[in-house]
């Protein structure tokens, strides 16, 4: 069976004053040319459009026309000055956009991502803030390919060893092309599509060729030795052209079946190919290291002939190179987008005056393009220049001579000089082949980016993290007010962090990552209601008033910050359904008679369907919804009632024991574990401490101590272990503050008490009859349905009396009220077994989750709902922790039941006074008539754990993790400092007496004469 899909809550921290661009490196880009709108996808999840302002319909130089004059291209390069300018984005994922591209006639863009999902985005349309995913993978999305501008479907490619086929309009997915999972290198990095013919490749180095009607394989090309990165294909779909890091560019011919060149124009591997040439013998190339090459192949008839120039070299590796009208844009791992103006290849190679030949040396062909007038001589970077310069130039393969190398063949070069200006063995000075310098030095203009999140370090605190951005800035962030608390400059991580970590122990409750530059905290259902933090801790404005000791949980409080509005609109629709309600409840019906009974007992005829294979009649078995939760009713005489287990093996004491107290609450049990009930805020039932004694004294039963101030409305009870009415209606101090909690289903032990048995089946058959057709959903909205069916049993009872609201979300005592930024993102995500990733079901922030309460009622999670609209959360089991209280060094009496035992359990976040408090009422009774100035407990007793006195408020946790650092149970002693010495005189002179009472029994009795 299927494992069920996971949701999640996560919320973005917004960043100050952010403005508008990429934060993290940017990996696809895409040109409108018709808008003059730059598309760009980064690391950051982000998708921008950006407002050129230029002319990119037509070129510069005409490709057709060779006697287009630079004098030209110059005077309308000077009438372009304006500069790019910030559109619009949108958040369209959670992980890095790998690939993006234009659809639909350029109204569409599609994008690719690790979040595993295929989304379109129309920024032109009303609804342009919400892209639709259409398409999902089972791992990340690493490329995307159209056969043309005006298909209605694109291709996707990913790392789950499958090519998909979607509709753009919605129809979901057309065609799934599977590479095979037993390929160990399936993956898919490449692709492309025209025509009839579609494109991959990956880290196999192999390129398959498919049909993508059918969905079937055409050939495979075999030649490369790395992954390959990048694939192009002709108008005419009769030539591949790929990419790949073993640092060469293939061009292989579909119809005969192979390679025809390998161009070695890179010394690194090849990550993005470009060309808007019908027979791609224009194309534009970057690497890792940072190279830009520009080759022209256009009238040579062999490639080796061709020009291959270096345009531009960047700091980082190009992960994408993009090119219109006159202008070629970059895409690094820079958060920046660089603009460089286009070299015209058509031009001749710029030969050094020093070695240019003397006039009418025959070995030099006269250039295609003609000489530029005398008074125009603009400069190589940023300009138009009349020739390229010999350093630029790249040797396009390994058949191609070397830029500068003599030719050893005077002979050839006399026939071959007449061809063009441009081949390579035509360039013959005798120099040293030196290293090559791109045209351009500086891009003609940088599209600015943002400092985004790289690094972070979450405090020991679990509410503040420390993060590093890409300019080197430190910045601390609280967690709770989603803000950033403190700047530390550009210092180092690791230098900052001893700085503000606190020493404490706090249980994991979130998750969080900065991998699209921003701060995301990652809420699931299975460990966010883990983490407290007591209530005197909180640095809150109008608070409130907390009891002595209150804790809050950190996951429920957020959670109910972050969906405060939406929480607002549910009272409100609930309030107009309950008017309604009542309103068709009070209507008089005139087919209805006077004294009619309000509903009629149809007897139950069983379905066919409960007809066994023998014929014979199966009982249907009802089912009851309680807390939310569909169970059959108990068959009566075999109920199962609630008991605390016994531990086998554990030996019983006897003899008289001390009487509880009221921080011990029952007695102490030998690591015995309870049944859970629901975690409601205002209830908790366990026990502060559990030892190792399952018996106890009558006494016991009879006892009870003092209730600790500040905790007036908490009853401290005791109980035997296995006296269940009697553990069913106590409850201790500590167990009213730290709970245990269960599943619901616990198996039977040997000492489960049968009760009696009751005849509840008139009971459970109406309770049965009213609830069977009440089906709710899996979601959000399942809660309100719950509410609602209340609402219904409570009007067909009892339609007179006042409907009472059913929502009870938490009370301000509980989840303190604290001011959010309204722009802070909210995200609900489904964790899907069956794709193997995250998707994105809701997007919003804190300021419209009110407005959006119908798609999150779709969307949400039940258990959401139950916490903010039941203040409900999840069943769990409280981790606690064993240790051992001794006196010490014996001068106090000490606290150990009558067979020696002082080994005990407590919740992890009891604090050390409370142990203190446990430690004073056993040393010593409570007064019979409690006095005003008492001493409390922390002011004359200290706890001392591995010699180190430990504060008050540490906690159980804090002292395992970062005092006693060890396995096994934590060895802690208590002593007084001194504040009471009456205590150690007392258990001084009890020992000197015992001492006495001992040698007397030795010695026998004194004989007086």
């Amino acid at each position: 069976m299927a494992r069920k899909a996971r949701q999640r809550i996560s919320y973005v921290l917004p960043l100050a004053n952010s403005p508008g661009g990429h934060r993290l490196g940017i990996n696809g880009l895409a040109v409108d040319i018709h808008r003059s709108i730059l598309y760009s996808g980064g690391r950051d999840g982000l998708i921008c459009a950006w407002n050129l302002g230029l002319d990119l319909e037509s070129h510069t130089y005409d490709n057709e026309n060779p006697f287009t004059s630079p004098e030209d291209a110059f005077t309308k390069e000077s009438k372009k000055s304006k500069s790019s300018s910030f559109g619009k984005q949108v958040q369209a994922h959670t992980h890095w956009v790998n690939d993006i591209l234009l659809a639909h006639s350029n109204s569409a863009l599609v994008s690719a991502s690790s979040d595993i999902t295929v989304k379109v985005w129309r920024p032109h349309s009303e609804d342009s803030q919400i892209p639709t995913t259409i398409g999902l993978h089972s791992d990340y999305v690493k490329c995307l390919a159209s056969p043309g501008a005006h298909s209605d479907w694109v291709a996707s490619g990913g790392l789950d060893h499958k090519i998909k086929l979607w509709d753009l309009n919605g129809g979901g997915e057309k065609l799934h092309i599977g590479l095979g999972e037993d390929e160990a290198k399936g993956s898919v990095y490449a692709l492309s599509v025209r025509g009839s013919v579609m494109a991959s490749g990956g880290p196999e180095s192999i390129v398959r060729l498919w049909d993508p009607k059918s969905g079937k394989r055409i050939t495979n090309f075999v030649g490369h030795t790395d992954n390959i990165r990048d694939i192009l294909i002709n108008e005419d779909g009769d030539t591949v052209m790929t990419a790949s890091s073993d640092q060469s560019i293939k061009v292989w011919s579909i119809t005969a079946g192979r390679c025809m060149y390998t161009l070695t124009m890179h010394n690194d591997s090849v990550w993005s190919l470009f060309s808007d040439h019908p027979k791609l013998s224009l194309f534009y190339s970057s690497d890792r290291s940072g190279l830009v090459a520009k080759t022209d192949v256009r009238d040579c008839p062999d490639m080796d002939e061709g020009l291959s120039l270096a345009v531009a070299q960047e700091h980082d590796g190009v992960a994408k190179v993009v090119v219109a009208g006159d202008y070629v844009w970059t895409a690094t791992s820079s958060s920046s987008i660089n603009r460089w103006h286009d070299v015209d290849s058509r031009v001749e190679v710029q030969i050094p005056e020093s070695e240019r030949p003397q006039r009418g040396s025959g070995m030099f062909s006269r250039a295609k393009i003609p000489s530029p007038r005398p008074m125009e001589i603009p400069t190589v970077n940023g300009t138009i220049t009349s020739k390229v310069p010999l350093s630029c130039v790249l040797r396009i393969s390994n058949n191609a001579a070397y830029p500068g190398q003599r030719s050893r063949d005077i002979e050839a070069s006399t026939i071959y000089s007449g061809i063009s200006a441009r081949k390579m063995s035509e360039a013959i000075v005798d120099q040293d082949l030196g290293g090559t310098v791109p045209f351009h030095d500086l891009p003609q203009e940088t599209i600015e980016g943002q400092n985004g999140l790289i690094k972070h370090v979450m405090l020991n605190d679990r509410r503040r993290v420390l993060t590093l951005d890409t300019a080197g800035e430190v910045t601390m962030w609280d967690l709770l007010r989603c803000v950033a608390i403190r700047s530390f400059g550009k210092r180092h991580l690791e230098d900052v962090m001893p700085e503000v970590n606190t020493i404490e122990s706090v249980a994991n409750w979130c998750g969080v990552d900065t991998r699209t530059g921003r701060l995301a905290c990652i809420l699931e259902e299975n460990y966010c209601f883990d983490a407290e933090m007591y209530a005197d801790e909180l640095d809150v404005e109008n608070a409130g008033e907390f009891r002595d000791d209150q804790r809050i949980n950190l996951g429920k409080w957020i959670l109910r910050l972050l969906f405060t509005k939406l929480i607002g609109e549910e009272i409100e629709r609930d309030a107009k359904f309950r008017q309604d309600l009542m309103a068709n409840a009070s209507k008089p019906t005139s087919l209805r008679r006077e004294n009619a009974p309000s509903s009629i007992q149809l007897p139950v005829i069983p379905s066919p369907s409960f007809i066994n294979e023998d014929d014979s009649m199966i009982t249907p078995r009802p089912t009851i919804v309680t807390d939310g939760i569909t169970r059959p009713p108990n068959t009566p005489g075999l109920t199962i009632g609630a008991a605390t287990p016994y531990i086998n093996g554990v030996t019983s004491t006897s003899g008289p024991s001390r009487p509880a107290t009221a921080e011990e609450g029952t007695a102490l049990e030998k690591r015995a574990s309870q049944h859970s009930q629901p975690r409601i805020s205002s209830e908790r039932a366990s026990d502060y401490f559990s030892s190792n004694a399952q018996a106890k004294s009558p006494v016991d039963d009879q006892s009870k101590g003092p209730v600790t101030p500040g905790d007036t409305s908490l009853e401290a009870a005791t109980s035997s272990p296995i006296d269940t009415d009697k553990e069913e209606k106590s409850s201790s101090l500590f167990g009213k503050k730290f709970r245990m909690n269960f599943p619901k289903k616990l198996g039977r032990t040997s000492q489960d008490v049968k009760p009696a048995v009751v005849d509840e089946q008139s009971e459970e058959s109406d309770k049965s009859e009213e609830k069977e057709d009440k089906t709710v959903q899996d979601n959000f909205f399942g809660t309100i349905q719950k509410i609602r069916y209340d609402y219904e049993r409570h009007i067909q009872h009892e339609p007179s009396q006042h409907l009472a609201q059913g929502i009870t979300p938490s009370s301000l005592n509980e989840t303190p009220l604290l001011q959010l930024p309204p722009f802070t993102t909210v995200i609900i995500q489904e964790d899907r077994p069956d794709s193997g990733g995250v998707a994105d079901l809701y997007r919003g922030t804190i300021s419209s989750v009110g407005s959006d309460a119908d798609l999150i009622e779709r969307t949400g999670p039940m258990w959401l709902g139950d916490l903010l609209l039941k203040n409900h959360m999840p069943v769990k089991e409280i981790p606690k922790v064993s240790f051992v209280l001794l006196p010490y060094q014996e001068l106090l009496p000490s606290i150990a039941s009558p067979d020696g035992n002082s080994r005990l359990n407590a919740n992890r976040m009891l604090r050390a006074k409370k142990v203190l408090a446990y430690v004073a009422e056993r040393i010593e009774a409570p007064p019979d008539q409690p006095e005003p100035d008492v001493i409390k407990p922390e002011d004359y007793l200290e706890l001392l754990c591995l010699d180190q006195l430990v504060a008050h408020n540490t906690t159980l946790a804090t002292l395992r993790a970062h005092v006693w650092k060890a396995g096994g149970d934590v060895i802690l002693y208590y002593k007084s400092n001194g504040r009471r010495p009456e205590l150690e005189e007392r258990e001084r002179l009890k020992k000197e007496k015992a001492a006495a009472d001992e040698g007397t029994a030795k010695t026998g009795p004194m004989l007086h004469t």
